[in-house]
């Protein structure tokens, strides 16, 4: 008997030999080439029919996931809200002819609260060959910037064929306002400032500044008038009647493009244009507005003016 288990032992031992030795990875014959590709080519095959099918079941599941839940949804060109019948504009910041370089961050976005004639000018050309659009109204809220930029907004507005809409917020003045009057109805706030008819080219002395620092600025310029208005430099009598006489010119054009976009006589213009601003309640009495009222109220106007319920795209 003890024999017998003896053997028995020795055999299981040697059974768990035999099979150690298959799993040690120096035994293992290597596969030939041939075989490692066919299993190559079922792993493709078995990798591409599962993504196929997986792809198949997304669509499914897409599609009745869609076609449950809008079914129903009404797509018609009536009930759009992507149409709309009046061009919005906004007029905010400092009123320039163009954006500079050195106005645009390097991500893009604005660093001075300006906006250009530029872009005015294309809204409204944009408007005028958009059959869909009926009005253009103009947001401002600005305290004014570059005569030209205001000079080339107003008469761009007053050469439209369309209904134009100015609304003010908190302010319409210089630039700001003569490019205001170019519209056919102007609406500002009763606490709105409107006007300031008028222009300025003042700047900031540093002579006794850079005497007091050492700094010493010199002149090279050919024509004694080259570098007038330099803050570094004083300004003589002769060089404040120059830029007075160009600030004059300036004056006087305001004035008439006040007088001619708001049918107001002249003379009455001028006795405005001391540069001040006023509340919009002032100005509707001294016609340089025509109505009291904000967005809603210009929105009430369009309405009527166009015919239909008016939807502004901005």
């Amino acid at each position: 008997m003890p024999g017998l288990l003896k053997r028995i032992l020795h055999f299981k031992i040697c059974k768990a030999e035999i099979n150690y030795s298959k799993l040690n990875p120096r035994n293992w014959k290597r596969p030939s080439f041939k075989k490692i590709i066919k299993g190559l080519a079922f792993l493709i095959i078995f990798l591409g029919a599962f993504i196929i099918v997986k792809d198949e079941i997304s669509y499914q599941f897409d599609l009745g996931y869609y076609s449950e839940d809008y079914a129903d949804t009404d797509y018609s060109e009536d009930e759009s809200d992507d149409i709309c019948n009046v061009q919005g504009i906004e007029l905010r910041g400092d009123l320039v002819t163009y954006i500079s370089d050195n106005s645009i961050a390097e991500d893009g976005s604005q660093l001075y609260d300006e906006t250009a004639s530029d872009y005015i000018l294309a809204m409204i050309e944009e408007a005028e060959l958009d059959e869909e659009i009926k009005a253009i109204i103009l947001e401002i809220d600005s305290y004014g910037g570059s005569a030209v930029a205001a000079e080339e907004v107003a008469k761009a507005l007053k050469r439209s064929k369309k209904p134009t809409i100015v609304f003010v917020r908190s302010a319409a003045t210089s630039a700001a306002y003569w490019a205001a009057s170019g519209a056919d109805i102007i609406f500002a706030s009763s606490l709105s400032d409107v006007g300031s008819i008028g222009v300025t080219m003042s700047y900031l002395d540093n002579t006794q500044k850079n005497n007091k620092e050492g700094l010493t600025f010199n002149s090279l310029s050919t024509g004694k008038f080259k570098d007038y208005g330099s803050p570094d430099k004083p300004l003589t009598e002769e060089e404040k009647r120059l830029i007075m006489r160009d600030l004059e010119i300036t004056h006087n054009i305001f004035i008439k493009a006040v007088s001619e976009n708001r049918n107001l006589p002249i003379d009455k213009v001028k006795l405005l244009a001391d540069g001040s601003s006023m509340p919009g309640e002032m100005a509707l009495e001294n016609g340089l507005i025509d109505r009291i009222g904000g967005y809603y109220d210009a929105q009430t106007y369009l309405n009527e003016s166009i015919g239909e319920k008016a939807e502004i795209c901005w």
